[in-house]
């Protein structure tokens, strides 16, 4: 098993990095791959390493806290390790935890791949196992957290760059990744050409 890797980053792509360690690339497919910059120095990314019959794969994460969360959402029926990462890519891990625990099927319903069935599921297995982990489950802090996505998706400068992004063939797990990383450095007035230009800045790097 292995529990982490540490190097440098050479390469990003819209849903995993390329980590060199000891001369040997290493694909790590993680939730925000614009999170792990291009730098010559070391990072660490906590990782799970998943076999299959006909692939070995590495996801990874930038915390504990999320390795954690990834790996109880695949134990769920149905919840494979790339809804996992959708998941990952939209919600917070407190508030996901939260969501869950709350049984906020508004909120679960809304992250990427998760119907209401599928939340029903996440809830029934996972709902009891989660406690004693260290979650942060402030329940205005998932209010507000359900607002932004809801916000994000639906509404203003972004809900129309978004759109524009789609119809040029960019698919909704890439741009909710992008967005992900751009929403902490957009101002209130940004205008739906601007964000444009940052969201196709961040899909071009690597």
């Amino acid at each position: 098993m292995i529990d982490f890797v540490r190097g440098p980053v050479v390469h990003l792509e819209a849903d995993y990095v390329v980590l060199e360690v000891q001369g040997i690339g290493y694909r790590i497919y993680t939730p925000n791959p614009y999170a792990f910059a291009k730098s010559e120095a070391a990072v660490t990314i906590y990782t799970h390493h998943h076999v299959r019959e006909d692939a070995i794969l590495l996801f990874g994460f930038a915390s504990r806290q999320e390795q954690k969360l990834f790996r109880r959402l695949i134990e769920v029926s149905g919840v494979g390790p790339k809804v996992a990462l959708g998941i990952l890519s939209a919600g917070k891990p407190d508030s996901v935890v939260a969501a869950i625990q709350q049984e906020n099927y508004s909120f679960l319903t809304k992250l990427p791949g998760i119907g209401k069935k599928t939340a029903q599921r996440i809830v029934l297995d996972l709902k009891d196992k989660l406690d004693g982990m260290g979650w942060d489950t402030d329940p205005g802090s998932l209010f507000a957290e359900v607002q932004t996505i809801e916000d994000d998706r639906e509404d203003g400068a972004w809900g129309e760059a978004r759109e524009a992004l789609k119809a040029l063939g960019y698919k909704d797990v890439e741009l909710d990744r992008v967005w992900n990383d751009l929403q902490h450095r957009v101002h209130a007035d940004e205008t739906v050409d601007s964000l444009m230009k940052k969201a196709l800045q961040l899909l071009f790097t690597g």
